[in-house]
């Protein structure tokens, strides 16, 4: 064994409490700003110090597409039969019971698991077909805006995931993996791609809460690290007058003050990281010397005061309202604009197992116009080319009502057989769809895309190759993908 790998994995008592105690006060916060990731030059070269660390040197691997990401993810699993596969034939089997050549025998969620039988439920929405590069593209009523932008997107008819319930199918889709632990996709990135701005975070998190209906458990691991250092763990912003916890300074503290505890605090480190070689130590400095430029950069960041009316109007009349969908979809751009490299909506509350009708309407309002005007405001800002907008739930919903079905009113319970996501910039070809599902949504016919060869997809399109962007941990070489995934050629343009 390399004698510093050794040495890094040579714990003894008196370091393990250390080591304990100072991630238990980063956990509490004592230690300021934790939650901040820091890719300056100390943060890199700690990276590559570490014999960890399986690429000798950040950056792609060949000259990438997407140079930034914006990933919007509807937590809960919106309804594909309600937004965007498009199933006329349905409504003549209303409530007719599912056939049990379509189900197939597929194991169903213990909260529909006791139904009597499993009625068809047609969407009650109209669709429209938009102009797309295609034949066209049929969209909701729900979502005019989206469908006026149809020409920009990609539709992933053809997704499935492993995963059945909320909590490992989230954690799949951002890690690769059902099981807790791993680092996730934007902290990929962020490792892979390392910074474009050393006054933010490489990786951000916006959230936007629920208008409404079941709202799902969000856990900080989703945007978490795992065994990756941890300056690539994504940065939540939150709304209100503290953006970032523990970024403003006490009353009565100087900028020069902060400057001459941060100098002192990064010497007494630097000293402990010579007699340890803990990796870790340098995260810690860099994370300060993160937060203390994040003091200046942060509050122009949010101040949407230069603005012009004309984009305001076009990301609709929730922009102005912090942690709404619109404002943080304005401020993604921003990000972005600033070299944020991957920044992360979670919209909640689309777990519509009931009252299904009403809640999406509710949440399909909050969301339409805001991401359609994320995708204009990018391309005529010259931006989208270089910036991979990503759109998906965890997985699809049932073609079968959960509970009471009526002309008007229904239900769906999960469904990870099949389901539809979109895509646009970032060197996707614009204006078409992939994939099919059966007449029913409930299989695919065509073109199978599963979670890790959107991923080989995803990394290829950032310019990095999902089987070298590997990290060793424990003794092992893991990667994003797993042993799996395939580039899906046919949508890259």
């Amino acid at each position: 064994m390399d004698p510093l790998e050794e040495h890094l994995l040579n714990l003894t008592r008196r370091r393990f409490f250390a080591k304990s105690a100072s991630s238990l006060g980063a956990t509490l916060g004592t230690f300021a700003l934790s939650s901040l990731i820091a890719p300056t030059a100390i943060g890199r070269l700690r990276l590559d110090a570490s014999p960890a660390a399986h690429v000798p040197t950040l950056g792609p691997h060949f000259a990438p597409k997407a140079k930034r990401v914006i990933y919007m993810h509807m937590e809960g699993a919106p309804s594909q039969h309600d937004l965007f596969d498009y199933k006329p034939g349905l409504r003549a089997r209303f409530n007719q019971d599912l056939p049990d050549s379509i189900r197939q025998g597929q194991r169903l969620t213990g909260m529909t698991s006791g139904q009597a039988r499993f009625p068809i439920a047609p969407s009650i929405f109209k669709f429209s077909k938009y102009a797309n590069n295609q034949d066209g593209a049929w969209v909701s009523e729900l979502m005019p805006h989206t469908g006026s932008v149809a020409h920009e997107l990609c539709f992933i008819r053809s997704m499935h995931t492993e995963a059945i319930n909320h909590e490992p199918g989230i954690t799949f889709f951002q890690t690769g993996n059902q099981q807790p632990g791993r680092p996730s996709f934007g902290s990929w990135a962020s490792y892979g791609l390392g910074s474009a701005n050393a006054n933010l975070p490489t990786f951000v998190v916006l959230i936007t809460q629920a208008n409404g209906g079941n709202v799902q458990a969000l856990s900080a691991r989703f945007w978490g690290s795992g065994f990756l250092p941890s300056e690539h763990q994504g940065c939540k912003l939150r709304t209100g007058a503290n953006t970032v916890l523990y970024l403003r300074d006490p009353d009565g503290m100087k900028r020069d003050d902060r400057r001459a505890m941060l100098d002192l605090v990064g010497s007494l480190n630097e000293s402990e990281f010579e007699r340890t070689l803990d990796p870790e130590i340098r995260t810690r400095i860099a994370q300060s010397e993160m937060a203390y430029r994040m003091q200046m950069s942060v509050p122009d960041l949010t101040d949407f005061g230069d603005e012009d009316e004309e984009t305001l109007t076009m990301y609709g009349p929730d922009v102005k309202k912090p942690g709404s969908f619109a404002a943080n979809c304005l401020l993604a751009r921003r990000l972005t604009e600033r070299g944020v490299r991957f920044v992360q909506l979670y919209m909640r509350g689309w777990d519509q197992h009931g009252n299904l009708p009403k809640d999406m309407k509710s949440q399909s309002s909050a969301v339409d116009q805001p991401q359609a005007a994320l995708v204009k405001d990018l391309r005529r800002r010259g931006l989208l080319d270089e910036t991979l907008i990503i759109w998906s739930g965890e997985f699809g919903r049932t073609v079968y009502s959960q509970g009471e079905l009526t002309p008007h009113n229904y239900g769906r319970d999960h469904h990870p057989r099949c389901f539809t996501m979109w895509l646009a910039g970032g060197g996707i070809k614009p204006g078409i769809s992939y994939g099919a599902t059966d007449d029913f949504s409930y299989n695919i016919v065509e073109n199978p895309v599963d979670v890790h060869d959107l991923h080989a997809t995803l990394l290829h399109l950032m310019g990095m190759n999902h089987e070298q962007l590997v990290y060793r941990h424990q003794g092992r070489d893991f990667r994003l993908t797993d042993v799996f995934g395939k580039v899906i050629h046919p949508i890259l343009a």
